[in-house]
C-alpha cells in the first residue's frame, strides 16, 4: 500500500521546482514578463519542443527545456555556454581600455560570462563564452591538446615545401610549434587552406605564416573541439546544446 505522506512529500518537492513560464524566462534576463506574455500569445515560446500559448503556464525549472524563437533559455542559477561567430574588429575581452568594441557588445544578456581563450582583433570565427570556470580552464589547458581548425587566406600560393615546414612544426618565439595538419581548399590557386593545431600560443597562426614567408589576408577559426559555426552568421551567437556541453565535459 502506498504511503500517502510519501506521495504528498514527493508532490510538494515537484511543486517547489515549478514556476510560471514568464517568470522563468524573465529571470534569464531575456525580457520583461509583459513582453514575454506577448511572445507566448504569439506562439514563439515552446516547452519541451511543444508550443505554449496559455498565459500562467507553469514549468519545472530544473528539467523542462524552454525556448524562445528556438533559443534555449538558461536561468541565472545555472551555467551558460555560448557559441559566437566573432567578426573581425572586436576584442576578445569583457572590456577594453581603448574603448574598442568587445565580443560582449555582440551578446546582449545580463549574465556574467567570459571568453574561453582568445581570437585576435582581426581574426574571425568560433569563440566559446561561459561562466563555467572549470570547463573553461579545461578547454584551455595544454594537456588536453584540443584541436582548433582555422581557415587561412594568404597573399600568394603556398608551396609544398612550406606545407611540409608547417606540418612538421616551425620555430616561432624561439620555440618550435607542434605538428599541424594542412588541407588545401580546392579552386583557390593554393592561396586558401585549413590548418589544424592544438596549441594556443599568442597569435600562433599569424606567426607561423610569417615564419614561413607568408602574409595572412584573412583568418577565421571554423572548428574547436569538434564544434563548428555552421548556420551561425557573422556577429551572431547561440547557446550550446546539452549534447555539445556533455561532449566538451567528456574530453580527457
Amino acid at each position: 500500500m502506498t504511503n500517502p505522506m510519501r506521495m504528498s512529500f514527493k508532490k510538494l518537492m515537484n511543486e517547489d521546482n515549478r514556476v510560471r513560464l514568464n517568470k522563468f524566462i524573465a529571470s534569464a534576463g531575456y525580457a520583461s514578463r509583459r513582453k514575454i506574455d506577448e511572445l507566448i500569445l504569439e506562439g514563439r515560446v515552446s516547452v519541451n519542443r511543444k508550443m505554449v500559448i496559455e498565459l500562467g503556464t507553469k514549468i519545472d525549472a530544473k528539467t523542462d527545456l524552454v525556448k524562445v524563437d528556438g533559443e534555449i533559455i538558461k536561468t541565472k542559477t545555472g551555467f551558460i555556454y555560448i557559441l559566437l561567430n566573432k567578426p573581425a574588429g572586436y576584442i576578445t575581452s569583457t572590456s577594453d581600455e581603448m574603448k574598442r568594441p568587445t565580443v560582449m557588445d555582440l551578446i546582449k544578456i545580463k549574465h556574467r560570462i567570459y571568453p574561453v581563450g582568445r581570437l585576435d582583433y582581426d581574426t574571425e570565427g568560433l569563440l566559446i563564452l561561459t561562466n563555467d570556470g572549470d570547463l573553461a580552464n579545461k578547454l584551455m589547458h595544454p594537456k588536453y591538446a584540443i584541436d582548433k581548425v582555422y581557415q587561412v587566406k594568404v597573399n600568394r600560393p603556398i608551396d609544398e615545401k612550406s606545407i611540409e615546414r608547417l606540418a612538421e612544426g616551425i620555430k616561432i618565439d624561439g620555440k618550435k610549434t607542434a605538428p599541424a595538419k594542412i588541407f588545401i581548399i580546392p579552386h583557390t590557386e593554393n592561396k586558401e587552406f585549413k590548418i589544424t593545431i592544438h596549441e594556443g600560443r599568442n597569435r600562433q597562426i599569424r606567426k607561423m605564416m610569417e615564419a614561413a614567408g607568408f602574409f595572412i589576408r584573412k583568418l577565421k577559426r571554423i572548428e574547436y573541439a569538434d564544434l563548428n559555426i555552421k548556420g551561425i552568421k557573422k556577429g551572431e551567437w547561440r547557446y550550446l546544446t546539452e549534447y555539445e556541453v556533455k561532449h566538451l565535459k567528456k574530453i580527457n
